[in-house]
């Protein structure tokens, strides 16, 4: 039989498609052992398939025919859009979440509470994706479909905490674990931008300061040394080069910076750079031990989340890998769900150190032995999260002086170079007149 699916791929994109299986049932197993976590299943009509497999397979050949650069490109801009905007829309969800939470523990109807909801949002686009999932609630279907068709704002792991508590009867306790997980995603993001605000607030003035100086002083002391015919330092050939050359061609320097940098940003957020980018975020001294400890903190917090909302372990450990953010953390993810399906400890999988840290893979293995993993994690993503804080503040304490350092050094070699020469000239001239002016 054909069996329509829906659902979401290794990376936690949403995808779809028809799998030919003896019963829906296999036809799950099947999916998840490609890696692909299934958020519904159907029997489907032949004839409707075979026309839209066509379809789907027309436009796979049109796609490959475009270029694979323009398509690198478009998903690294598709990825920089939802990067932008990704903590304003966790905000948007976790408070809309936590308020569907206390309407449904009052016995307020869903489509009801949704309603209520909708009318509460101020116009744009999450307003329209509530009344869509509205619309599709009253039309007889199920929260967690009606979230899982706008991935964009609701990621595979809440719609699968959404059909656990719709299966138990459970609803509002797993909308409230799901506005704890947001708010705790939200604290993070939160932590890490307010880290770097003054560091980058700091390298825009250095920037500005040393470009005023080159492209606007520079030129002033340009002709007064023309006038006085002095030979000049190397330093100060060199920023009357750099000067020169700025204000000739500032727009070539625009045009040429700008799409390079905007260009390579995209890149990095691509499927192609994002690897690249992985690696070298645990490369980097210093940053590499917060960057793990940041990402296993939440994968701690979102497998805990999980396993207490009686979401299997397989698919506990699918999900966590789609949402780890980081492509190494997710192949190794996708070990721990293969020696789980094989009967294997899942700390087995999770004993690299350059990864995980130690102790948090003997808090794992005691969660284990105890029946407790999920209290064990929530406990070891706690403890990180507050560790995670002081050390984005050191950091941060640490990268100001720095910049201030650096900076100072820049202005001062600029400031040396212009001066300089004025210095040499009053120096020839004091000694040539000493002699000279003698009785």
């Amino acid at each position: 039989m054909n069996v329509r699916w829906n659902g979401y791929d290794v990376n936690g994109s949403p995808a779809r498609g028809v799998i030919d299986a003896p019963s829906i049932g296999e036809a799950r197993e099947m999916l998840r052992k490609r890696g692909v976590f299934v958020s519904g299943l159907s029997e489907a009509d032949a004839a409707s398939d075979q026309r839209s497999d066509g379809t789907r397979a027309n436009q796979s050949a049109n796609a490959s025919s475009s270029g694979g650069a323009l398509g690198m490109v478009t998903s690294g801009w598709t990825s920089l859009s939802m990067a932008f905007g990704a903590t304003s829309r966790l905000r948007s969800t976790g408070l809309m979440v936590r308020q569907l939470a206390v309407l449904v523990q009052t016995g307020t109807p869903l489509a009801e509470s949704l309603l209520v909801l909708e009318k509460q949002i101020p116009d744009g686009p999450f307003r329209e994706v509530m009344r869509d999932v509205r619309e599709r609630v009253e039309n007889g279907g199920t929260l967690n479909e009606a979230m899982a068709s706008h991935p964009a704002w609701f990621g595979p792991v809440v719609t699968s905490l959404i059909a656990a508590g719709e299966s138990r009867g459970k609803l509002a306790d797993m909308l409230l674990r799901i506005a704890t997980l947001n708010r705790q995603e939200v604290k993070v993001r939160q932590s890490l931008s307010g880290a770097m605000i003054y560091p980058s607030l700091l390298l825009f003035i250095a920037f500005i300061v040393v470009v005023a100086m080159v492209a606007f002083v520079m030129p002033r002391f340009e002709g007064m040394f023309e006038n006085l015919g002095a030979d000049l330092p190397p330093t100060t050939q060199m920023l009357m080069s750099a000067s020169a050359f700025l204000r000739a061609w500032w727009w070539a320097v625009l045009l040429v910076t700008v799409p390079t940098g905007l260009g390579g940003l995209a890149w990095l957020l691509s499927e192609s750079g994002r690897g690249l980018r992985d690696r070298a975020l645990l490369m980097l001294p210093q940053i590499r031990g917060v960057a793990r400890s940041l990402i296993t903190a939440r994968i701690a917090r979102i497998l805990g989340v999980l396993l207490e909302g009686r979401v299997t372990l397989v698919d506990a450990l699918a999900l966590t890998g789609a949402s780890a953010g980081n492509s190494l953390y997710r192949t190794l993810l996708r070990e721990a769900q293969d020696a789980v399906t094989r009967g294997e400890s899942m700390c087995g999988a999770l004993s690299d150190a350059r990864l995980i840290p130690p102790s948090v893979c003997e808090a794992v293995r005691s969660g284990e032995r105890s029946g407790q993993l999920a209290p064990v994690l929530l406990s070891v993503a706690d403890f990180m999260d507050e560790d995670n804080e002081i050390s984005l503040r050191t950091i941060s304490s640490l990268i100001e002086p720095i910049i201030l350092i650096v900076l100072g050094l820049v202005v001062g070699v600029i400031a040396t170079s212009m001066f300089l020469p004025l210095f040499d000239l009053t120096s020839a001239g004091g000694g040539a007149g000493t002699p000279g002016g003698a009785p």
